[in-house]
């Protein structure tokens, strides 16, 4: 048993100096997200095809920093260190700018929806919005509970390929939808074998991506073809495959994951 104060609360744990600067220095660099974000939301500001790519880069830089923080915030002990700030709303609001609204805010900007039919971003926006508060929008036994909200590479695909404006918009309102349908996606960020396997395929493409966005053209022209934006899409497409086939076998058997 702890140490107890006289009228019966239990003693604040005493932490280092050096344990206390490690604990804020991982909430500094959650936040760096944050400033990713701002960084961002001027690029799109600007509209043109360079700052589009230099969007698309800080995305990924700013998604890195999501797949990391949690590692160095477990490693640091920061619930027990800091327990008066609360480093996960701080990570659910810099990600609720980085997946789903400068996302969005770009795929608007550029014109990749049929003219007129912008207004059919809100369905994401609020999709995302019931993902991001929903109790059980991570399951006990660790996934995602409906789409996840990665419009970041949604908004990627759609810009990096030549979609047509129509498919586009069929595109968003399918996956909108999907976030209310109670169906299992992989959390890579959790163990397990087959989140091993997917974070190792992850960091593969993203590597693959990082080239993809690095190549696009600042003369883009809605027919061309990236091969490899087009061969990159067997990540997603196995996610996606993976993910279903996890959601039809965890009701019947258990899924280490």
């Amino acid at each position: 048993m702890g140490q107890r104060q006289p009228d019966g609360e239990p003693l604040t744990p005493h932490h280092s100096p050096l344990t206390t600067v490690l604990a804020w220095s991982v909430h500094l660099y959650t936040a760096l997200g944050l400033v990713a974000a701002a960084l961002i939301a001027l690029l799109i500001v600007r509209g043109d095809a360079a700052a589009f790519r230099a969007a698309f880069l800080l995305m990924i830089v700013a998604t890195l920093i999501d797949a990391t923080d949690g590692t160095l915030a477990r490693a640091v002990q920061v619930k027990t260190v800091l327990p008066g700030f609360d480093g996960r709303r701080l990570d659910d609001l810099i990600d609720f700018l980085n997946y789903t609204f400068l996302p969005l805010f770009l795929i608007w900007r550029a014109g990749l929806l049929p003219a007129g039919y912008e207004i059919w971003l809100l369905l994401p926006l609020l999709a995302s919005a019931y993902g991001f508060c929903q109790v059980e929008a991570k399951t006990p036994d660790g996934f995602f509970l409906g789409f996840p909200s990665y419009w970041n590479i949604v908004a990627t695909y759609l810009y990096a390929l030549p979609f047509s404006p129509a498919a586009a918009l069929l595109i968003i309102i399918a996956l909108s939808l999907l976030t209310f349908v109670p169906l299992r996606y992989l959390y890579p960020s959790l163990g397990g074998r087959l989140n091993r396997w997917t974070n190792w395929l992850g960091a593969a493409w993203t590597v693959v991506m990082t080239a993809v966005i690095w190549r696009l053209p600042i003369d883009r022209r809605p027919e061309d073809v990236d091969p490899l934006a087009a061969a990159s899409l067997i990540f997603p497409a196995y996610y996606f495959v993976m993910s279903w086939w996890v959601s039809y076998h965890v009701p019947r058997k258990k899924t280490e994951c």
